[in-house]
């Protein structure tokens, strides 16, 4: 049996993919299911199987990856919204507390657009 896997899994499919909880578990049940001296025609099969669920779940956590960010575009967009405001206030603004606010929007907005960001890095 091979050693030495690091971080990734070994897989024929994707080799250059980085490797997921997932295609992690994947590497396992086959170093698991099939050992090396095992010899007999299953075995294509059983290498089939486990290729195409590891490509099912690899698709399946970048739509749900996709989706986060898409979720965050939408947040940074409501609060965009609520930041135009800022274009009726002036220097003197009596009420100096939504200065503060309009500062945590900002605040908000970059969160939100780093985690958008991560999830897309992710892909």
């Amino acid at each position: 049996m091979s050693s030495g896997h690091g971080g990734k899994s070994q897989h024929r499919f994707d080799q250059g993919a980085p490797a997921t909880p997932t295609s992690e578990l994947i590497g396992r049940l086959r170093r698991v299911l099939r050992p090396e001296d095992l010899d007999c025609p299953c075995r294509e099969t059983l290498d089939g199987a486990l290729e195409r669920f590891d490509q099912l779940e690899r698709r399946r956590e970048e739509r749900q990856r996709l989706a986060v960010a898409r979720n965050h575009k939408e947040r940074v967009a409501a609060l965009l919204s609520f930041l135009s405001e800022l274009d009726q206030l002036t220097e003197a603004e009596s009420d100096r507390t939504v200065f503060d606010e309009m500062a945590l929007l900002f605040i908000e907005i970059a969160r939100s657009a780093e985690a958008g960001a991560a999830a897309l890095r992710e892909m």
